[in-house]
């Protein structure tokens, strides 16, 4: 089991930046591969980036490749997302998720445990 919660989402200017932190708990979190994913209102949910455990390798979805990073800190079982170059697009609910799998699934059906998100919202 996988407790996910989502935190650091605001209000920013298009632009501007922001941390979005992932803190997990729950004894396997270390060998699991974490997304982050996000909702606007009426769209489906979206992969924005995830991590593998072993190796750790990243995979990003076009939209914000190149403006936005993840990261994981296994010993503060923490998973992080660096939003740079915000743009009013951005703005949504962003979801971390969790599967005890090696590789980085980019589809909501890959992954077992959710956190309950955090909003982001950006200004022009």
């Amino acid at each position: 089991q996988v407790h996910l919660v989502e935190s650091g989402g605001g209000l920013v200017q298009a632009g501007g930046s922001l941390n979005l932190s992932c803190a997990a708990s729950g004894p396997t979190f270390s060998r699991t591969s974490v997304a982050w994913f996000r909702q606007a209102p009426g769209t489906e949910r979206d992969f924005v980036a995830g991590i593998s455990w072993r190796p750790t390798v990243t995979r990003y979805s076009d939209s914000v490749k190149g403006r936005f990073t993840i990261s994981r800190d296994n010993a503060k079982n923490m998973v992080y997302l660096q939003l740079n170059s915000l743009e009013p697009e951005d703005t949504a609910v962003y979801y971390c998720a969790a599967k005890e799998t090696i590789i980085v699934v980019k589809s909501t059906n890959g992954y077992d445990y959710w956190g309950q998100g955090t909003q982001v919202t950006v200004s022009s």
